[in-house]
């Protein structure tokens, strides 16, 4: 009998409050999931168990601990959803390939094969899905945009009869393909964003290579007078959103729109909508199987 079960894997972090923002959204998630309604609309009748596994850093949870938790539990399909921002994080493909999803790699890994007796469907990052566009509307949303002066990073005022324009920063890759991907994604977010909200324009920016000084440039040539915001699209508040971005945007008279996607309640509605999805694949294969 097909038991499924679901694996939220993050990267890990040594912060405790960073590892217990993805907790806290993987317990809510779990509840979620297993409401009467929710089973019911994926043809379950039983509780469908659900852990947060982690790359590195978080001693007792890593991945092979999670897999072998949920086998613990009779699971006998898990779902793994890589809570991760981009396809373009080179952990995201090295994890995928440790959990046998595919059998090579597109560079070189550290990583070691994960033991899973289970079969095992592999999910994709956030990307440039609809959830993180929401959860960054929102984040704008609470930028004060009558007085750069009072704006949460103190950067300069804009010109009052000229809209905004919008920075997204990511963390980015030295690597070809992974650049690009991270590219991609971050530019459909940019779409979305300017779309919905108004902006006047746009630029993606990465921290590796680091490209945050060229492009408030590039906006600031394009649109003489425009106030820039600069929005960090990152998972959990940590280093990088608290240190790294705030000392690329030294002196660049910007705006910063501080802070990470999570708690915000979209993102554990992707991870629901993912785990739904995934648990609804393997339940059609399953009925296929027969």
């Amino acid at each position: 009998m097909m038991k499924p079960g679901i694996m939220v894997i993050g990267h890990g972090s040594r912060e405790p409050d960073w590892v217990a923002r993805v907790d806290r959204t993987v317990d809510a998630t779990r509840e979620r999931l297993n409401e009467p309604a929710s089973l019911a609309g994926l043809g379950l009748t039983e509780p469908v168990p659900v852990v947060a596994a982690y790359l590195e850093l978080v001693e007792g949870r890593l991945i092979q601990d999670g897999v072998n938790a949920l086998e613990a539990l009779g699971v006998t399909d898990i779902v793994a959803v890589p809570l991760f921002v981009s396809s373009g994080s080179t952990h995201v493909d090295e994890i995928g390939w440790a959990l046998g999803a595919y059998e090579t790699p597109r560079r070189e890994t550290d990583l070691e094969r994960i033991a899973v007796r289970a079969r095992l469907s592999y999910g994709r990052p956030i990307g440039g899905d609809p959830e993180i566009a929401d959860a960054l509307l929102d984040k704008l949303a609470g930028v004060e945009r009558a007085d750069a002066s009072e704006a949460e990073g103190g950067g300069g005022a804009g010109d009052p009869g000229i809209a905004d324009a919008l920075l997204l920063i990511g963390h980015g890759s030295d690597e070809p393909w992974f650049h690009e991907a991270w590219r991609a994604e971050l530019e459909s977010l940019v779409s979305e964003l300017m779309s919905r909200g108004g902006y006047g324009d746009a630029e993606t920016a990465m921290l590796r290579p680091d490209e945050v000084a060229a492009r408030v440039g590039l906006l600031r040539a394009r649109r003489p007078g425009a106030r820039v915001i600069a929005v960090p699209v990152f998972l959990s508040e940590g280093y990088f959103t608290s240190e790294a971005i705030p000392r690329r945007l030294a002196g660049l008279d910007c705006v910063y729109a501080e802070g990470a996607l999570l708690p915000h309640a979209r993102i554990g509605d992707w991870i629901v909508r993912r785990a739904s999805e995934g648990l609804a694949d393997i339940k059609r294969a399953a009925g296929d199987s027969r």
